[in-house]
């Protein structure tokens, strides 16, 4: 699937959320530096409690804090803004402003220009910290008679934390350049953030998880597990060696890249819950550390080499003896083999064995080859292998099994109704007692034609077919084949048998998301929709697709009481009901029947909510992601988290006309309520009316526009022509 492959990839301004992600602990505002007295267009919660203003009062005064201005307000010092503001300069002043009730409070103010993708000023950062325990030390009865010195002392005493948040804030050090700003800001980069629409930023030590060298990567890592899995089995059944340089080699190498696999998971992106790409190398590392990295690490040791190790002071066995053959050269003999394999080739084979785990890292590869392979024939040719990799499996258990019952280590003589000794002796190579040599067993079918006869075997015995020319006669032989006949009766009627309804169950959501990117290609193509439209339509329904999971919030209502569906819209709409005011009296009924008429949107980055001259018939309230709301051609206000814009449906008689338009910035989840359902709500509550009047406030009103003009030209070319104008005088008058 596109959007849980790749997460959300499409370009956002990201430009509020990296301030407020970096500015937690700052008060800062935003204001528009392309229109006259520069207008605030943002503040945050820290500025709001700071100045005892709401987010709604603020909007449109200005930048300059102008409206905090009072008598004991230093007239140099707003010449000093004024002079930044107009040269669009970095600065930072002491200043004293008055709060909403005319405290008066003194604050330490920086201002830095923000700049977009063209290098050109748009808006302006102004932030704010409290320096008044450093301007007016506390005077009370306990210090009366005390120098100012004495004083000042207590004040910073009692007041540690300002100190420590101001320690950085020399004036000495203090410089208009970007670097030392933004790092006093807590920006923590060198450069202030552009205000520009961007692709996502990922840091050059970490890898995109969809990008074509991950993608290669993956298949690789596939291939080698299904590698492991089948040798892994075959030589611990079949006893072969570690001492063969040439698969040392080739399983140390293999071990090796399984290595590097867990260094390079350290350093990929991976989708979050809501279909985000985590880039953060902190929450990479420990997303991995609580998944996968066990396993990884278990399945890269190296077990090859310790085996390897183990065998250094034995025998070496040649590769042309078989099983139960004895070599002509004289080495060990098969029971004297079978007696020193039950020491430390024992442990050998225990280590060999956890190889095995590498078989748990299917799961995870065959969960993104979902994301690439998309339910075609590839999949079924995957289900195919892992029945085949089950037979392998089950051959060596067969052929472990007749290997420990051929020989009967008591009386040492061959057991006659052994699948090993009848195979044997239908291919001509039957077992011989060397009695007057080693003493022991000799002959028997090759390595190669047991192997063979083995998957021979248990194929037949899992398709359900059962020739009967291979046919277990022993106990054990006969307990393991009904389990392996289990066993191959369920997976053939999973794999081969139900292979349709398996597509499904699994994929009915998939099929119904591609048929719909199906369906709104062929639209596209059909009525010839332009690039750019046509890839924010693909955008806004792989981005939805990704939030709701192909969930049908209505559908899911609709089958739901009426009492139980108005829990779930309760809960689905909490968060707004928890972060306005407007809300809190409302009674478990009132809001019970708000909540039902709520509806959450989702937006992709570029979407218009409202256009300029369309009608307001819906309040919205902003859950998460960021707005600007333009008019003519300006941003006037930047919306975030919180905020509420629409019309007063409640004090208005007549439908109003966006003054302004709406546009995300990011991907947006916004709970709006349509004009009649809400007036229908109030108009029934109304005691909640009366508080929901009062008390909500619009961060921004749609119907009203605003009163601001844009700066004709810039300072500097004012001037210039100022200059020209005073020269045309003076040569008039010369002549």
């Amino acid at each position: 699937m596109h959007g849980g492959k790749r997460g959300l990839v499409a370009p956002q301004n990201t430009f509020l959320e990296n301030i407020v992600r970096r500015s937690s602990e700052t008060s800062f505002l935003l204001g528009n530096a392309q229109i006259v007295e520069w207008p605030i267009v943002y503040s945050n919660d820290g500025f709001c409690k700071l100045s005892g203003y709401h987010r709604a009062e603020v909007m449109q005064k200005s930048s300059t804090c102008s409206f905090m201005y009072g008598e004991l307000t230093d007239k140099k010092t707003i010449d000093k803004v004024r002079q930044t503001f107009d040269n669009y300069e970095s600065n930072c002043f002491e200043v004293l402003l008055y709060k909403k009730n005319r405290t008066p409070v003194w604050l330490y103010m920086q201002v830095a220009p923000i700049r977009n993708e063209n290098d050109k000023v748009v808006l302006f950062l102004c932030t704010f910290k409290d320096i008044t325990v450093f301007k007016q030390p506390i005077e009370d009865e306990t210090t009366k008679g005390w120098t100012k010195f004495a004083r000042l002392t207590r004040a910073l005493t009692n007041s540690r934390g300002t100190l420590q948040q101001l320690a950085p804030m020399n004036k000495t050090e203090v410089s208009h350049k970007h670097s030392r700003l933004a790092e006093a800001l807590q920006l923590g980069s060198d450069i202030l953030p552009q205000y520009k629409q961007e692709a996502p930023k990922t840091p050059p030590h970490i890898i995109l998880h969809y990008c074509t060298f991950k993608t290669t990567w993956d298949w690789i890592i596939l291939i080698l597990t299904f590698y492991t899995a089948i040798m892994v089995p075959y030589n611990v059944s079949f006893k072969t060696k570690q001492n063969n340089l040439a698969w040392l080699v080739v399983d140390s190498v293999v071990d090796v890249i399984f290595l590097v696999d867990i260094v390079l998971n350290f350093h990929t992106t991976f989708v979050g819950p809501g279909g985000e790409v985590i880039s953060d190398p902190k929450l990479i590392r420990m997303n991995y550390l609580k998944t996968w990295f066990v396993i990884d690490l278990l399945s890269c040791l190296p077990y090859d080499i310790i085996n390897a190790f183990e065998n250094v002071d034995e025998d070496p066995i040649s590769d042309s003896s078989a099983v139960g053959h004895m070599p002509a050269t004289g080495s060990s003999p098969r029971n004297a083999t079978r007696a020193e394999d039950s020491v430390l080739p024992g442990l050998s084979s225990l280590f060999s064995s956890l190889k095995v785990v590498r078989l748990l890292r299917l799961g995870r590869v065959a969960r993104k080859l979902d994301h690439y392979l998309e339910y075609g024939a590839a999949v079924l040719v995957l289900l195919v292998c892992v029945f085949g990799l089950v037979a392998h499996w089950l051959a060596c258990i067969w052929y472990s099994i007749g290997d420990y019952e051929v020989i009967d280590e008591v009386t040492n003589t061959i057991k006659t109704d052994s699948w090993l000794y009848q195979l044997a002796i239908s291919i001509g190579t039957p077992y011989r007692y060397n009695a007057s040599g080693s003493g022991q067993w000799e002959g028997g079918p090759s390595k190669d034609t047991l192997y063979i006869s083995s998957l021979y075997f248990t194929m037949t015995s899992l398709t359900t077919i059962g020739f009967g020319n291979i046919a277990p006669t022993t106990d054990g032989e006969k307990i393991f084949s009904v389990a392996m006949m289990m066993v191959g009766s369920l997976l053939y009627a999973t794999i081969f048998g139900n292979v349709t309804t398996i597509f499904q169950q699994m994929y009915t959501n998939t099929n119904r998301y591609h048929e719909m990117l199906n369906n709104v290609r062929d639209f596209l193509k059909l009525y010839q929709v332009p690039k750019g439209l046509s890839e924010r339509v693909m955008d806004y329904i792989v981005s939805t697709w990704a939030m709701s999971k192909g969930i049908d919030t209505e559908k899911v209502l609709s089958i739901c009481p009426k009492d139980m569906r108005a829990d779930i819209c309760v809960h689905l709409n909490r968060q707004v009901f928890n972060e306005h005011p407007a809300f809190r009296l409302a009674s478990d009924g009132c809001l019970r029947s708000l909540a039902v008429e709520f509806q959450t949107t989702h937006c992709a980055p570029g979407d218009l909510i409202f256009h300029a001259g369309e009608s307001v018939d819906t309040l919205c309230f902003v859950v998460s992601g960021s707005l600007e709301v333009i008019q003519d051609d300006e941003v006037i206000a930047i919306l975030g988290k919180g905020d509420v814009f629409g019309d007063l449906f409640w004090k208005e008689t007549t439908l109003a006309h966006a003054c302004a338009n709406v546009r995300a910035l990011t991907y947006c989840d916004l709970h709006v309520i349509r004009r009649e359902a809400l007036l229908k709500v109030l108009e029934f509550y109304t005691a909640f009316a009366n508080s929901f009047s009062r008390n909500l406030i619009l961060t921004c009103n749609l119907r009203k526009r605003a009163g601001l003009s844009s700066i004709p030209v810039s300072i500097s070319r004012q001037l210039y022509h100022l200059g020209e104008v005073q020269e045309w005088n003076q040569s008039t008058k010369s002549f």
